[in-house]
């Protein structure tokens, strides 16, 4: 048995199908080469099944960590996540969902210092607060939960299209010296842990 599609990534697979019923028009050739157009968009909303390896916080995202910071006396753990990256964003924590914010932006690279004015939906989860940034790509931002939810420790909450950035903001009782991950590291969502956890949820 195959691995599912993401929520919401099936209508992706079946605008991608005209590709090469479009190409059919053109030779037979044309389409039988079109035909990865799908496949590959089927590829990308993959959604296979995670466990976490051991207790703690999780990455709220598959890819890299590529930010690293405190802010406000709060840390931030930002993930990038590239084409080739499960886009699907999961709990970093077992607890309720407070809030689920959506502030229109720019699409800016996802990657790069300006990325905080992007689009994105903030996700508060008990103490936690997770960050979904749409990239120059991604205009679609899904959300699975709504407040008031309660979800567990790396539970689905949501799919950005194409690439992006998911970041976890701890709470103010986190140090550096809690993390378990460093700049450049590769995480997996809902896998990976990134810290021990410290509250009670």
């Amino acid at each position: 048995m195959g691995v599912p599609l993401a929520e919401g990534g099936g209508r992706w697979v079946v605008v991608a199908l005209a590709v090469p019923a479009l190409a059919l028009l053109h030779s037979p050739v044309a389409a039988a080469v079109a035909l990865a157009v799908p496949a590959l968009v089927a590829a990308f909303f993959r959604d296979p099944d995670r466990e976490p390896d051991g207790d703690g916080v999780v990455s709220p995202a598959d890819g890299r960590v590529s930010v690293l910071r405190e802010e406000d006396g709060r840390l931030r753990v930002g993930v990038f996540m590239n084409l080739h990256n499960v886009h699907v964003n999961r709990a970093p924590v077992t607890g309720e969902v407070g809030g689920v914010v959506h502030h229109g932006g720019a699409h800016r690279p996802a990657f790069s210092k300006d990325s905080d004015r992007n689009e994105r939906v903030e996700t508060t989860v008990g103490e936690f607060e997770v960050v979904q940034i749409a990239g120059a790509f991604a205009r679609r931002i899904t959300t699975y939960v709504d407040e008031g939810d309660k979800v567990e420790r790396g539970d689905r909450i949501g799919l950005i299209a194409f690439g992006s950035r998911a970041d976890v903001i701890f709470p103010e009782t986190y140090t550096r010296a809690d993390l378990r991950v460093e700049k450049g590291d590769r995480v997996r969502a809902g896998e990976t842990v990134l810290a021990p956890c410290k509250t009670e949820q």
